[in-house]
């Protein structure tokens, strides 16, 4: 699948509390949880997003405890996928179950700025800074995975009775 959209970048490790604070997690609603997204450490970022963009990120991006709601949260405020040079390996499992896209690449993250246009193919790596014109790659995910992230989450994939689980 190919996402378009802003860059949104931000350093390393952040963390899950930091992505959804722990004062919003009384509920399970991701309109609400969305509207919080990273509000600690970027005042009114959810209503600044446009449907579509990605955020860019340093290495270990949803650290810290293990929470559906921080995926969730960054889905549900319009974060088409998120590129980063490493996740916490609980977020990654967590960002495939709920179908956000996420790709590691260190050199797509050195290579983007702020407010960069940006292009990601989940199918084949390709990451493209549209407004500098470069281009970095990703290891795709595994056929069976991007099929989970294309159905949009785990329990979408499940529910559609395929057979390669």
């Amino acid at each position: 699948m190919i996402y378009k959209g802003r860059a949104w970048v931000f350093p390393d490790n952040i963390d899950t509390d930091v992505i959804i604070p722990a004062r919003f997690l009384n509920t399970t609603d991701p309109r609400e949880l969305a509207e919080h997204c990273m509000e600690d450490i970027f005042p009114g970022f959810s209503k600044k997003i446009q449907p579509g963009d990605i955020i860019v990120a340093g290495k270990n991006f949803g650290c810290g405890s293990s929470r559906e709601h921080a995926p969730i949260a960054i889905k549900e405020a319009g974060i088409s996928c998120v590129v980063a040079k490493s996740f916490a390996r609980i977020f990654y499992r967590n960002a495939i179950n709920i179908g956000l896209p996420i790709l590691e690449s260190s050199e797509a993250v050195e290579g983007i700025r702020a407010g960069d246009e940006v292009m990601v193919d989940t199918d084949t790596g390709e990451i493209k800074n549209i407004t500098s014109g470069e281009i970095f790659y990703a290891k795709p995910f595994p056929g069976f995975i991007n099929d989970i992230i294309k159905a949009g989450g785990l329990l979408n994939f499940a529910g559609g009775g395929q057979k390669n689980v």
